[in-house]
């Protein structure tokens, strides 16, 4: 006789997910630091990215499914809210996560890359350092008041104009590729995809516990793919034409 599983199945929500349109785009700045450079001409193919960093709440449930272990700030009390942003994982983590996710729904979820992040970060506003229609970080809604002991609540403030939300600020976010400082010097034209090797994976955005809260669109910044720090977090990408 067949034995019939009884353990509870963990509710999967999938997250918010909007679609960033194909197209070219200058990737780097000019006027940044030397892995920014050279600027260039990048094609992204159209893809879906979370309007959200994803949160305690959604990672809990990956928690309860998986068994996977618990992030080192999970129960500290500036970092275990529910509609914060999940912090102090690795890319690792990161990274199984997307799988739990692929598993669950079928949907071909991952991390983003440099170049899909930019994209939807600069929103389509080329001219602009920043995610939103402004070029210095005093011009965010109630700069000096927020993010006194640790990140905020996901979508507290006005997106950017893909409807993205904390684009630049709140907690680096992870993504897919290894990092190299020359990288744009060789970048292929049409959707990089990062170096095939390397010690350090790339992040992007900004961090609650830096002096300068939020950071330009341009701005690089990478970690050892297994470092677990409290302004690391991450949000999903996914291809156009996946689970349909």
């Amino acid at each position: 006789m067949m034995a019939i599983n009884t353990t509870p199945r963990i509710a999967v929500a999938e997250p918010v997910m909007l679609a960033i349109p194909e197209g070219w785009f200058w990737m780097g700045c000019e006027t940044g630091r030397d892995d920014e450079q050279p600027v260039h001409r990048v094609w992204v193919d159209g893809f879906e990215l979370g309007a959200y960093q994803v949160t305690n709440v959604a990672y809990r449930s990956f928690l309860g499914a998986t068994g996977h272990a618990q992030p080192l700030s999970w129960n500290e009390p500036h970092f275990n809210g529910e509609s914060q942003p999940v912090v102090s994982v690795s890319w690792f983590d990161a990274v199984a996560y997307c799988a739990w996710l692929i598993k669950e729904t079928g949907k071909n979820y991952r991390l983003p890359t440099e170049a899909q992040w930019e994209r939807a970060a600069r929103g389509g506003l080329e001219a602009h350092l920043y995610p939103w229609c402004g070029d210095g970080p005093e011009q965010v809604p109630d700069y000096a008041t927020r993010w006194k002991d640790g990140p905020e609540a996901v979508g507290l403030y006005a997106p950017n104009p893909y409807g993205l939300y904390n684009m630049g600020d709140n907690v680096h976010e992870w993504c897919f590729d290894w990092y190299n400082a020359s990288y744009y010097q060789r970048s292929p034209g049409k959707n990089p995809q990062g170096p095939s090797s390397g010690v350090r994976r790339a992040s992007r955005g900004g961090s609650w516990r830096h002096h300068v809260k939020v950071t330009r669109t341009a701005a690089r910044s990478s970690i050892p793919p297994e470092f677990k720090y409290a302004d690391y977090g991450f949000r999903v990408a996914r291809a156009l034409d996946s689970g349909r």
